[in-house]
């Protein structure tokens, strides 16, 4: 049997296809936005061009081999006990790599697909239980008073803000962050949020983990690629298959000597901080590199309200008194990548 070849016990809105031309025909018609991948995947070729978030820089094009598509699809299956039949939810965008390998594990292994309109309450559009979904943190949490209609949740596309992180352990749904990249076929790595959860993130099957010498992440992944996949992660690496994401190599500021990891702060302020915000820096003359808050907020902030706020971050004992913030700036809206992650670089050139 040809491997791109539909699993028969696949649907997708309901809907049962005979060959991969009945299934093309379909989305043509009924869903437009998914078939230009689809097309693309049945052409015939070993290998799909897909495009990078722009998370860490400008998206670019790369190219995939859909063998190790495939393997990517397999892992997944294995790692979540997810057979022929699962039901499950696609509602994110299949321009890129999360969305098109939901849709593709749905296609190989089996699964019973409904997809919704990529928004940031897709549970809104549905009344159906799931046994599997995908979501960015965004949609979780604006989906959260119906997440419990999912029974395995992975989360991944950036990072969970404390005080998502606190409802997700009253959830009954098993709720999972995923550690991955376009590059590495989506997640290489999950760590579970509630129930038995974990602080460490685990890989999937065949696939093994080193660090260079900045402390980034480098992944050994025969099935998914030929070279070894080198990441700009710093990570505390626990073991071959186990490791605790820190931050981004690329965004460490380096205050008065002292390297400080933003999103290790982020994720300390979050509960504190209602708006949507980052940490950068800006130059200092004392210290080379100060820290700075970025808030999104449509209203001006006044010299009060930046006071108490950073008032309030002091009295909290969240960070250190290295860590604290000198200075909050705001912006009227951040930039966004394609997949709405904060496009830190950008958005520090509207200040």
């Amino acid at each position: 049997m040809d491997k791109l070849s539909l699993h028969p016990s696949f649907r997708l809105n309901g809907n049962r296809f005979s060959n991969t031309m009945e299934l093309l025909q379909y989305v043509e018609r009924s869903l437009p936005e998914v078939h230009p991948f689809l097309k693309t995947w049945f052409d015939g070729t070993e290998v799909l061009k897909v495009q990078t978030s722009g998370s860490t820089g400008k998206p670019k094009i790369i190219s995939l081999q859909k063998r190790a598509m495939l393997e990517s699809v397999l892992a997944t299956g294995t790692f979540f006990n997810l057979k022929a039949r699962t039901t499950a939810l696609l509602c994110m965008s299949t321009d890129f790599i999360a969305g098109k390998m939901m849709l593709l594990r749905a296609l190989h292994l089996g699964w019973d697909m409904d997809v919704v309109e990529v928004q940031s309450n897709p549970l809104a559009l549905t009344e159906k239980h799931y046994d599997f979904g995908a979501m960015i943190p965004l949609q979780a949490h604006h989906s959260f008073e119906k997440l419990h209609r999912i029974d395995q949740l992975i989360i991944g596309g950036g990072v969970i803000s404390e005080k998502l992180l606190e409802k997700i352990k009253t959830l009954p749904t098993k709720v999972f962050a995923t550690y991955g990249m376009t590059e590495t076929i989506t997640h290489i790595a999950a760590k579970r949020l509630n129930g038995i959860g974990d602080q460490y993130y685990k890989t999937l099957p065949n696939i093994e983990l080193f660090l260079d010498s900045r402390d980034c992440l480098q992944i050994k992944a025969p099935m998914l690629s030929e070279d070894i996949i080198v990441t700009n992660d710093l990570v505390f690496l626990i073991d071959a298959h186990t490791f605790k994401w820190l931050g981004r190599y690329d965004s460490v500021i380096n205050s008065g000597g002292i390297k400080l990891i933003p999103e290790q702060l982020e994720l300390k302020l979050s509960g504190l901080i209602s708006e949507r915000f980052f940490i950068a820096s800006e130059p200092d003359d004392l210290l080379g590199n100060r820290v700075i808050l970025v808030l999104e907020t449509k209203a001006r902030l006044t010299a009060d309200y930046t006071s108490n706020l950073l008032v309030q971050i002091r009295a909290s004992n969240l960070l250190s008194k290295f860590e604290i913030p000198k200075k909050v700036y705001s912006i009227f809206q951040f930039v966004e990548t394609p997949t709405q992650k904060i496009n830190r670089k950008a958005s520090m050139l509207l200040l």
